[in-house]
C-alpha cells in the first residue's frame, strides 16, 4: 500500500523512470545490459522498496550483484555510475521510534542501510539521506497522503535540482527537507 502509493505520486512524472524490477522480471532472470543502459542514462538512482529484514527484497539484491559489476560500477576502470545521485526510498512495518538505540530494533534506518551506503560509494556515486515512511502497519490515509506529497516534491526537487549537496549534510532522513504538508 505504502510503496504503491509513493510510486504513484511519480508515476508519469517527466524525465522520471519508473524500473519495476519484480514485474519486469518476476522470474529473477535480469537483463543485465539493459539495467546498466538505464543506470548511464541518469543520474539521480532511487533504490525503492519495503525494509525486508532490515534489508532490501531478494530482487534488488540480485540486481546488485548481476548489474553492479566490476569493469563496470566498480573497480580501477568501473567508472559509469561516478557521480550519480542514489537514494534509498524505504518504508518499515515500524514507527519511528523503535529505530532507535532504545527501541525494539536497536538501531537506526540508516545504520541498517550502511551496505546500501557502501555499495554507492564503492561505485562512486553521493549516496543521499533516505527517505523513510515509518509505520506500514498504522499509517492512516491522510498520513500516507502526506507522504506521497513529500516523496513527489523530494523526486521532483532533485529531478529539477532544486537541492544543492550541502542540503544533504547532517540531515537524518530525505523527507527532512521537504516542505509539503499536503
Amino acid at each position: 500500500m505504502i510503496n504503491s502509493a509513493l510510486i504513484g505520486a511519480v508515476r508519469g512524472l517527466e524525465n522520471v523512470t519508473i524500473n519495476e524490477l519484480y514485474e519486469n522480471y518476476p522470474d529473477f532472470f535480469i537483463d543485465v545490459e539493459k539495467e546498466k543502459k538505464l543506470l548511464v542514462e541518469h543520474d539521480i538512482i532511487v533504490w525503492h522498496h519495503p525494509f525486508y529484514w532490515y534489508s532490501a527484497p531478494a530482487i534488488l539484491k540480485e540486481w546488485m550483484d548481476l548489474v553492479l559489476q566490476h569493469g563496470f560500477a566498480y573497480g580501477r576502470t568501473g567508472r559509469a555510475l561516478q557521480g550519480k545521485w542514489v537514494l534509498s526510498a524505504v518504508s518499515t512495518g515500524g514507527r519511528q521510534e523503535v529505530y532507535t538505540e532504545t527501541g525494539s530494533h536497536h538501531y537506526s534506518v540508516n545504520e541498517f542501510l550502511i551496505p546500501f551506503k557502501q555499495s554507492a560509494t564503492l561505485c562512486r556515486m553521493r549516496y543521499l539521506p533516505p527517505f523513510v515512511t515509518h509505520g506500514a502497519h498504522t499509517i492512516t490515509p491522510a498520513e500516507l497522503n502526506k507522504q506521497a506529497a513529500r516523496y513527489l516534491e523530494a523526486i521532483t526537487g532533485l529531478r529539477d535540482e532544486k537541492y544543492p549537496e550541502k542540503d544533504f549534510e547532517n540531515v537524518e532522513y530525505f523527507n527532512h527537507l521537504t516542505t509539503s504538508n499536503a
